[in-house]
């Protein structure tokens, strides 16, 4: 590390964003980079603490931070990208999107500012795809086993390449035109431009992963396919079925999935032409966004840039504090209130707030009938205005289609697949990670589920 008594000499210094009100003309990313001298002073602020909880309890992957911190102050960064694809398959995506639960279990977050972790994981990144230092890993040798990847998110990515990089036949299998899942269609180009993500697969495809996309696997391609091409095949198609908020009035136009809504915004940035009857626009609108997660916070920054004229956010939860509460102690994640980037461009947040139907005219929402949720609250209902309505109210399980049932795939209470300890379905040789199996969660846990699914894979091809 640095001097041991960096971390009092130093502060935490944020990467710079571009003014909210330039940011919402465009919709590239806003967020800019430190110096490489300020990089190594942040880096420098890591402590040594002797048990990393920014890595053992906070990091889904256990990034090896403590380590490539000090590698980035002494200035090794071939050794510091190293450590980091050691753990990580897509670093150049957490760096941007992962809400960073390393950084509140830093030993420095009991009473400082916590190291900049997820800044310095970008800038190793992004230096080494600068200087030419991410080069396709082909296997040396070919086992001769083929393996079928459902799916191309983040867990279906990272198992794909950590299987050809064992010397495995891979094909992915994704039913959108474009590989990519959630990170191409779900993750606004405000934090992930697209091209981030181009790079990466580039690289899949020198090492041997071959994609196939506009295949939707049990319709297009039969499970009895499959089974007869494949030495072992994974299912990672995500947990996409939204939650509905079936109250009055649902069936009115301009109610819509948050998904829907963010997805046909990543297709018309990628310059695809969306039909007029299809458009899902917050022009000139007054938006209600219901859901306070992310995927909320999302729609939020999308439709500032499509020009809403008023978003208000709904939250069913009461605001939470300011502080840790009792129950909530270092070094768990913080049920703290934030404001996200979205949020900072300007929306209402209204906490505490459950609907009561969707009020409409000529077949069109006009707005939402409200009422305060919390524990004896007698107000009144009360109106808010929307000419568009988002759902963002998070998502329960993988959709039930021909692949899964055709496999007969069982499934736990909350609609999950259930696999065992290797990630294993109970279909011989059909495996199962990411939100498939755990619900919707982080991308970092996909990434995770991923590398260990194909490891457990590897170890049944090659026994």
């Amino acid at each position: 590390m640095g001097r041991s008594d960096d971390f009092m000499r130093y502060g935490r210094l944020d990467p710079p964003k571009r003014p909210a009100s330039e940011r919402v003309r465009d919709g590239r990313e806003f967020t800019g980079s430190l110096s490489d001298e300020e990089l190594r002073t942040q880096a420098a602020r890591c402590m040594d603490c002797g048990i990393p909880f920014c890595h053992q309890f906070g990091c889904p992957v256990k990034n090896l931070i403590p380590d490539w911190n000090d590698s980035v102050y002494r200035q090794h960064g071939r050794r510091a990208l190293d450590l980091l694809h050691a753990t990580n398959n897509l670093p150049e995506v957490t760096g941007r999107i992962c809400p960073a639960p390393c950084e509140p279990a830093c030993t420095l977050a009991i009473n400082q500012d916590p190291v900049l972790i997820k800044h310095i994981e970008l800038r190793i990144v992004e230096n080494g795809w600068e200087r030419g230092w991410i080069e396709p890993q082909r296997p040396p040798f070919r086992t001769g086993k083929r393996a079928a990847v459902v799916g191309s998110g983040p867990a279906g990515l990272s198992a794909a390449q950590q299987l050809a990089r064992a010397g495995h036949e891979v094909i992915v299998f994704e039913k959108a035109a474009r590989a990519g899942g959630l990170l191409r269609f779900g993750i606004p180009d405000f934090k992930l431009e697209k091209w981030v993500l181009d790079r990466r697969l580039d690289q899949m495809r020198s090492e041997g992963v071959i994609f196939e996309t506009d295949v939707e696997a049990g319709v297009d391609i039969s499970v009895r396919y499959l089974r007869r091409t494949f030495d072992a095949v994974l299912i990672a198609i995500g947990a996409g079925v939204p939650r509905d908020l079936r109250i009055p009035g649902r069936e009115l136009s301009g109610i819509h999935f948050a998904m829907d809504y963010l997805t046909q915004q990543n297709r018309r940035t990628a310059g695809e032409r969306i039909p007029a009857e299809q458009e899902i626009t917050a022009e000139g609108k007054n938006v209600v966004v219901i859901g306070g997660g992310d995927t909320g916070s999302d729609c939020i920054g999308t439709a500032r840039r499509q020009g809403a004229r008023r978003v208000v956010q709904l939250e069913i939860l009461p605001a939470p504090p300011r502080e840790r509460p009792a129950g909530n102690p270092w070094p768990t994640w913080p049920r703290t209130y934030s404001t996200t980037s979205s949020q900072e461009e300007g929306c209402t947040r209204m906490y505490g707030v459950a609907t009561e139907a969707f009020l409409g005219e000529a077949g069109s929402v006009r707005s939402l009938r409200c009422v305060r949720s919390g524990p004896g609250d007698q107000e009144p209902a009360f109106e808010v205005s929307a000419e568009l309505v988002l759902l963002a109210m998070g998502f329960l399980h993988p959709e039930d289609g021909p692949l899964s049932r055709d496999y007969a795939l069982r499934r736990d209470e909350r609609g999950n697949l259930c696999v065992d300890a290797r990630f294993m379905t109970a279909g011989e040789g059909v495996f199962s990670s990411g939100d498939s199996v755990m619900g919707a969660s982080l991308v970092v846990r996909a990434i995770d589920q991923g590398r260990r699914a194909a490891a457990c894979m590897h170890r049944y091809l090659t026994a």
